[in-house]
């Protein structure tokens, strides 16, 4: 809770900071039905794109010898062209698959479009890189499918055949010259041996079949990953700098705009009034000493009403404590003289985090407990920050009105462009009649 203003700042600041319990995380037991399901799609993967492979392979690498081959007489550009159309096509059939093996989605490439006269759209895929790499993909992933294919194939064998051998393994010719793997390996011969010995061999491929077809599956769609998504994933990491720093430049120049205007609106009119009073007692000085002490004394409230107008357009700047205390304390400082009593809890490690994080999470809840004040009626409100697996979470939450939108040029708008400058995530969650809570997220490693 908030401490009243007659506290020591230190006392305040021990008394509202509250050490969050980390218990350490229970396993959750294996999800046998996900674990299922999950052998099912790389199975399925791996014997699906071993066909499929073999005909990339054979697609591309004949319509490439082929079109270097003619070159000379220009034919080989169509054949070169029409041969990389279809490395496209095996591609996107295998980026079809990626996101169910790897367990997440994977970005897609954007493609040149075609524009322009006939030659130039003929030329469009010879101009894309991302067809080349789709090229070298059905090379290369070849060996991998064979791989893949093979061990899946061979482990799928052995455990459905060491399993079910007690089925048919009556049925295999016992000659004097016949010998079981048993007999081979010095075990003794013997139906019961044999019956025992398969049913383990079949129980042991059963218990790693799962690990080992989801290992050759991850190998090959990583192949497929890296050649096939790499690109866009680049290309969505710019982006994303690109509109990270376009969200930074508008952000600090909304503030600097409210900055000025409240500026001009406040201490910059109390000034001026300070200034002509000023003027007006040093006139009445001689002629009028009592008036000239009455102007002196509304000049001195005036002085007062831009302080304090300038201490509060200064809490939108990064105060001293932020940089000398770090975060813990500037929050606590923070929720200290918001009018609206704050339940601060603060779960950060003893190292500081990067001066854009702390930056961006104190003007969170610096921007957040002003509006809470100002607009949501609200008898309580609880701030939880906490750093968890590299990223600082701050969640502002309010019993108030509710809501409250991130509409354009608004408050909240503002500070989603400033988190989203840092590469975070903001959200804001107010129905009507309440609770509000604001949610920020930012990549603190």
């Amino acid at each position: 809770m908030a401490g009243s203003a007659a506290e020591p700042l230190d006392t305040r600041l021990d008394g509202m900071m509250t050490d969050t319990l980390r218990l350490p995380a229970v396993p959750a037991p294996p999800d046998r039905r996900g674990l299922v399901r999950q052998l099912g799609l790389d199975t399925g993967y791996a014997l699906a794109s071993f066909p499929v492979a073999i005909a990339a392979f054979v697609v591309v690498v004949t319509g490439l010898s082929v079109g270097a081959g003619l070159l000379v007489v220009w034919v080989g550009v169509a054949v070169l062209a029409l041969t990389l159309v279809a490395a496209r096509g095996f591609a996107m059939a295998e980026r079809a698959w990626l996101p169910a093996v790897l367990r997440h989605e994977v970005p897609r490439p954007a493609y040149r479009r075609r524009e322009g006269s006939r030659l130039r759209q003929l030329l469009t895929p010879l101009r894309d890189p991302q067809c080349w790499l789709d090229a070298l993909h059905a090379v290369v992933r070849f060996p991998f499918a064979v791989l893949s294919f093979s061990v899946t194939v061979a482990f799928w064998s052995l455990a459905l055949g060491g399993l079910t051998w007690a089925a048919w393994g009556w049925s295999l010719p016992d000659g004097p010259d016949d010998q079981d793997l048993p007999e081979l390996l010095g075990l003794g011969d013997g139906y019961g041996l044999r019956l025992v010995f398969y049913a383990a061999l079949g129980l042991l491929f059963a218990l790693l079949l799962p690990y080992v077809v989801r290992g050759v599956a991850v190998l090959q769609a990583q192949v497929g990953r890296a050649l096939l998504t790499s690109r866009a994933a680049a290309q969505e990491q710019i982006d994303r700098a690109t509109q990270g720093r376009d969200a930074a430049v508008a952000a600090e120049a909304v503030a600097l705009r409210r900055l000025e205007r409240d500026i001009h609106d406040g201490p910059q009119q109390h000034l001026v009034r300070l200034g002509m009073d000023l003027a007006r007692a040093q006139r009445q000085l001689d002629r009028d000493p009592q008036a000239a002490r009455s102007t002196l004394g509304e000049a001195a409230g005036l002085a007062r009403e831009a302080l304090e107008e300038l201490r509060a357009l200064s809490r939108g700047i990064a105060p001293p404590v932020l940089a000398d205390r770090g975060l813990a304390a500037a929050l606590a400082a923070l929720a200290a003289r918001s009018p609206v009593p704050v339940e601060l809890a603060v779960d950060l490690p003893e190292q500081r985090l990067a001066p854009a994080v702390e930056n961006t999470a104190y003007f969170v809840v610096s921007e957040a407990l002003a509006n809470v004040a100002k607009h949501s009626d609200a008898s309580v409100c609880r701030v939880d920050v906490a750093l968890t697996d590299g990223v600082l979470r701050v969640v502002v939450e309010d019993d108030g009105s509710g809501g409250a939108v991130a509409a354009p040029g608004h408050g909240l708008a503002g500070l989603a462009d400033r988190v989203r400058a840092t590469d975070g995530t903001f959200g804001v969650d107010s129905p009507r009649g309440g609770p509000t809570r604001l949610t920020a997220e930012v990549p603190g490693a």
